[in-house]
């Protein structure tokens, strides 16, 4: 473990060093994220699971990696990592030790650039996925212990192993500057059932984690440099001149029309009442009328089917249509304009019964609305021009 406490501290004095160029990220940065190539080296440690204490199994894991981004979604990569395994017997109590080395195709895919606007974000979450082989040797430790052991291993090797092995990952990466990153990864590594001596009638799985630093290269250049590098200075010499210019226009005034207007308000009572309420809706319409040109007032009362007698309810609604007449004169308009009209029960405006005791007062005139004149028009601009 002394071995991977002082990688960590050698990490740790590279991203502080790769901190002082991260200057280099920002809105004036001449060079595109993506796409770029990039070589990783990455230290932390793994575990075998088996049958035994899997806690006293923790060996360090180094690793190299040399890939490629394709755009600021994919990636892929050759990783190579390993160094020494555990494993336990049971029955002695005792582990032992062998050496591993794993070599996959890995596809890199940045979940975070798949929802962001902003691809040059610090952070970025990456799956990990690929296939390839793991070799293992040095195997002498397990023969030595299994030899005391209860228990026999007729599946165990002798000088070396070769195996399948199926990576699963994850990466939380961080961007420093242009050419420096690092990343946390993750990773579940599926083997071969023998690759530890052991069977178990299923493969055999490694997990690891890993601090890793990431040097980026192969960057295209960014459109300011492109830019920069394309205005280059020319000397031009110009001569200007002035003309007189027509300009046509629309000049557009507005000028009043009379129009047709009309309002309609219904005034509602109670059963047996024929006084006009409220009083504010009489108003409104003297209001109205005394706006407005060349006005005529309709006035119709009804009463409701509902209760009472044909003749009570056409007495009812004479004497509303007469009070709304009054009321009107008494607010203000002139009884010349005013006709007006009783239907009792005989006529029922509204399927609602109750709606039916009413007096609808309608009025028609004249107002006066705004209209658009457009007049074309022109004018003289001075417009300066260059003569080449």
């Amino acid at each position: 473990m002394r071995k991977v406490r002082c990688m960590l501290a050698v990490m740790a004095l590279a991203v502080s060093a790769g901190a002082a160029f991260a200057g280099e990220k920002g809105e004036g940065k001449d060079y595109r994220s993506y796409p770029h190539m990039f070589v990783g080296l990455n230290g932390g440690a793994q575990v075998s699971f088996s049958n035994y204490d899997f806690s006293k199994l923790i060996t360090p894991a180094y690793g190299v990696s040399f890939g490629a981004y394709f755009n600021p979604v994919v990636g892929a990569r050759l990783h190579v990592g390993g160094y020494e395994n555990k494993g336990g017997i049971k029955s002695l109590d005792q582990t032992y030790d062998f050496n591993t080395v794993t070599g996959s195709a890995d596809l890199l895919l940045n979940v975070t650039n798949m929802f962001r606007e902003n691809k040059d974000g610090v952070f970025n979450f990456i799956l990990v996925g690929g296939v390839g082989l793991a070799g293992a040797w040095d195997n002498d430790d397990f023969h030595a212990l299994s030899a005391r052991a209860v228990e026999s291993y007729p599946m165990a090797w002798q000088d070396n192993r070769i195996s399948h092995n199926v990576r699963l990952g994850m990466q939380f990466d961080f961007n420093i500057a242009k050419h420096f990153g690092m990343n946390l990864e993750l990773a579940a590594n599926n083997r071969a059932d023998r690759i530890n001596s052991k069977t178990t009638d299923r493969d055999d799985w490694n997990a690891s984690a890993s601090l890793g630093l990431i040097f980026k290269f192969g960057h295209k250049k960014g459109e300011k440099m492109a830019e920069a590098k394309s205005a280059e200075p020319v000397p031009v010499v110009e001569e200007w001149a002035t003309r007189m210019d027509t300009v046509w226009y629309d000049d557009v005034t507005y000028k009043e029309v009379p129009e047709k207007v009309s309002y309609e308000d219904n005034i509602y009572y109670q059963i047996r009442l024929s006084e006009p309420d409220p009083a504010n809706k009489i108003q409104k319409i003297a209001d109205f009328v005394k706006n407005h040109k060349n006005c005529k007032v309709q006035v119709t009362a009804y009463a409701d089917k509902g209760t009472g007698t044909p003749k009570l309810n056409m007495n009812y609604s004479k004497t509303r249509a007469e009070k709304v007449v009054a009321a009107l004169v008494k607010a203000g308009v002139d009884k010349a304009i005013i006709t007006s009209s009783y239907k009792g029960d005989t006529v029922q405006p509204f399927a609602e019964n109750d709606k039916n005791r009413v007096a609808v007062v309608k009025v028609t005139g004249e107002g006066m609305k705004k209209e658009p004149v457009k007049t074309r028009k022109y004018k003289l601009e001075e417009t300066r021009y260059r003569v080449k």
